[in-house]
């Protein structure tokens, strides 16, 4: 039979080998002393856990990316899009995740669902598919606020889709050709535009310098019997032309 002096070492040692606990780098211990919070987490690596007296709440300091489910959302010009993001958020003050909070990721990720559908439903379509870097920012702004009491800092927010009905889909297709219908009849109108402005200092500099004429005149007559060699003409005489440009005058 073993003595009790060996029966209350052993049982000291099987005490003492329950309370050590070993915290990764990542993870810090919030420690509840009789059911007060210690000031300061413990951690990492070796620590004293006195149980009953204390527990331990482990809280990883590691990114969190968090996923928002789809989101129905009526837009500001009443257009019905499913929305879902990314939240990436990290613990700074594991005391506060755990004092302030009864679960931290579950509260983040309600109340990143919520500022969502608000921020989202004060915006027009046309906004919320090209001013996504400005939407993030909004959204990663208001959750940062809100989740500062529970000792959360949230790094960055994205939109990773926006989906939309058929029925509007095919419907800013067909904006969108008419769109680049537009853009190419207001080029050809402005090239139009720049051409007739060019044909006109043309002709007043021909007007300035009349000699200009019959040196395009001879160009024109080079250009002729080099692309249609089976090509007959006749030349005119400057002369003869300029007779008739006078009588009109």
């Amino acid at each position: 039979m073993f003595s009790p002096t060996v029966i209350i070492v052993v049982f000291l040692a099987l005490y003492l080998a329950s309370c050590i606990n070993i915290l990764n780098e990542y993870e810090r211990g919030v420690i509840f002393r009789l059911g007060r919070l210690l000031k300061t987490p413990k951690g990492p690596g070796f620590i004293f856990v006195f149980k009953p007296i204390d527990r331990i709440v482990r809280i990883s300091l590691r990114l969190i990316a968090l996923d928002v489910p789809p989101q129905d959302i009526i837009t500001k010009d009443n257009v019905s899009v499913q929305v879902n993001a990314v939240v990436y958020f990290r613990v700074l003050e594991p005391n506060k995740s755990v004092i302030e909070v009864e679960n931290y990721v579950f509260a983040t990720s309600q109340m990143a669902q919520t500022t969502l559908r608000s921020v989202v439903g004060q915006r027009e379509l046309d906004e919320l598919l090209s001013e996504r870097e400005e939407i993030n920012g909004q959204i990663q702004e208001i959750l940062d606020k809100q989740t500062d009491p529970w000792g959360i800092k949230v790094t960055n927010v994205e939109i990773k889709h926006v989906d939309l009905t058929e029925e509007l889909k095919r419907a800013m297709a067909r904006q969108a050709e008419a769109e680049r219908e537009r853009r190419a009849k207001v080029i050809a109108a402005e090239g139009e535009h720049q051409a007739a402005e060019k044909l006109v200092a043309a002709a007043k500099m021909m007007e300035l310098h009349p000699m200009s004429l019959q040196m395009r005149y001879l160009q024109t007559m080079a250009e002729i019997a080099s692309e249609h060699n089976s090509t007959t003409f006749f030349p005119i005489p400057m002369d003869l032309v300029k007779f008739f440009v006078n009588k009109e005058k």
